[in-house]
Parts: C-alpha cells; structure tokens; sequence
C-alpha cells in the first residue's frame, strides 16, 4: 500500500531532477548518517549500498541479505522527512520475477527511488541490453500498478567494467542510456567519469537527466565542482561510498596511531573543535535545534 507521503515525495524526488540546480546527494549507510545528512541541509537521503554492507561487515555486491538491507532502509525512511532512494544494486535476484519480488519488498519500505546497474559483482560482462531494458520496463509496471512513480535511477558500469578504448565506452553508455530511458529509467548514472569532456558529451547525447558519481580516485582526482557540473548540464551528483570509506580510513587512522605511537593527535584533530563535534553528535540522534 503506498502512502499519499510516499507517492508524494516519489514526486518531489523525480522533479529534483529536472530543477536547473544540481541535485547533490550525500549518500548515507544508516538511520544516525541520514539524519545528519538531513540536518545539514540536503533535500534527499541517498544510500550507499557499499556503506550499508560494510556497516553491517559484509563486502559491496550484494553480500548482505535483502532482509537485511531492508531492514536497514525501513529504518532510514522512518527516521528522516526527506525523501529516500536506494542502491540497489544488480536487483537482489536471479532472474526478473526474483528481481520484481525484491523490488516490491524495497517499495514496501517506504522509498521513493532506486539505483539498478547492469553488472553483475562488477564482472566485465555486462548483462545484455535487451535484458535490462526488460527488467527496467517490469520495473516500472509495477510502480504504475502500485500507483506512484518511482524514480529509476539506471546505472551503467561500460565505463567500470567493459574492456575497450575509452571512446568505446563512451559509445556503449550513450547506446544503453538512451535505451535505458526509453525503457522506463528517469535518470542514467554513468560513472566512473572525470572529464569535463566526456561528461558533456553524456549529457548532450543521451536523452535523459544524467547522474554522475564524485568519489576520488587514485592518480585521477576529483571530478569537476558542482557549479561547474552545472554548467555542464549534469542533473545529479552523487557522493557513493566515498564518505564511508573516510569514515572507516579515519578509524584506522586513529587505530594506527593509537597502537604504532600511543598517541592521540589524529582523534584529536577530528573532535576539534569540540563544539562541531557536538553539533554533529546532535544531528545524528535528533537532537539538534536551529
């Protein structure tokens, strides 16, 4: 049953994309991280499925139980106001009725928006195209069936995965992105892509609002700004598991300086100031006031 606050922030969350601002997600693993990524301003709660797993102790793809990673976005929704949307990775099924049993559990949760990718644990294989427009359209039957709109975030991972020449996987998400939206997906998530360039090029050749992914990468660096991907056109900025993986980098930090020097300067550095620290504790358990 889908409420009129589900149905209604589905909406919202679709218009995002089509706003001329950028809509930058900070992607959170929790119920604590949601609420302070709300607190601080952000108008949706994006998952990172990485994020949710290693929370948990599992490794990215698919580890984790449905069970489990319902449980966990059942929490993030009834916690914050905001509208949620989920990693969903490959679909958590073997085939499409798998696939549609698991989105309808996901749906059940309360969320408004899920990213599907067509690889499968990352392998360099994609799944067929024809395959994934498939379950892109199943997907959105069913959510005209339950009468609301959920936002379909489809990802394609040519870039990630594929072999090839550079220009080869540029041509291979341009071809899948517009099939993919016109098999039913609002948004096209291509990534990993840095340059200005080629980000252009996705966003003047796919027919669709076009995600793209900041999450640093050795001897590369960071993607363009958020004005400049503006400018560029780019409808959604997603974080991914970036902001987790410094979390856990932080924790070992710490722990290596702890045990290597018997020191406490790096957890020192990131309480200061202590106030900050506080502030922050507040918005992840609610109790912050403006």
């Amino acid at each position: 049953m889908i409420s009129k606050s589900q149905k209604e922030k589905a909406e919202l969350f679709l218009k995002y994309h089509h706003d001329k601002e950028l809509l930058v997600l900070l992607n959170s693993w929790d119920a604590g991280s949601s609420r302070l990524i709300e607190a601080s301003g952000f108008k949706a709660i994006a998952t990172t499925s990485m994020g949710v797993s290693a929370a948990l102790g599992y490794p990215d793809c698919q580890a984790i139980t449905l069970d489990e990673m319902t449980g966990v976005v059942e929490k993030i929704v009834n916690t914050v106001q905001i509208p949620v949307t989920v990693d969903f990775e490959a679909g958590y099924g073997n085939n499409l009725d798998e696939i549609l049993n698991s989105v309808k559990k996901i749906i059940s949760t309360g969320i408004v928006g899920i990213n599907i990718e067509d690889s499968i644990d990352l392998k360099p294989e994609l799944t067929d195209t024809e395959e994934f427009c498939e379950r892109i359209s199943a997907i959105r039957e069913l959510s005209d069936s339950l009468g609301f709109h959920l936002v379909i975030n489809a990802r394609t991972d040519s870039f990630y995965t594929s072999l090839g020449s550079q220009q080869e996987k540029l041509s291979e998400s341009i071809k899948r992105g517009n099939k993919y939206r016109e098999a039913g997906a609002d948004c096209i998530f291509v990534q990993p892509v840095w340059e200005k360039e080629t980000i252009s090029t996705l966003v003047n050749e796919i027919n669709a609002p076009i995600n793209i992914l900041a999450n640093p990468k050795a001897g590369v660096g960071l993607p363009p700004s958020v004005k400049e991907l503006q400018d560029i056109g780019v409808a959604r900025l997603s974080i991914g598991s970036g902001l987790m993986k410094a979390t856990l980098a932080l924790i070992k930090k710490v722990a290596d300086e702890l045990s290597e020097k018997g020191s406490y300067n790096i957890l020192m550095d990131s309480l200061t100031p202590l106030s900050d620290t506080l502030t922050a504790y507040n918005m992840a358990t609610g109790l912050y006031k403006k």
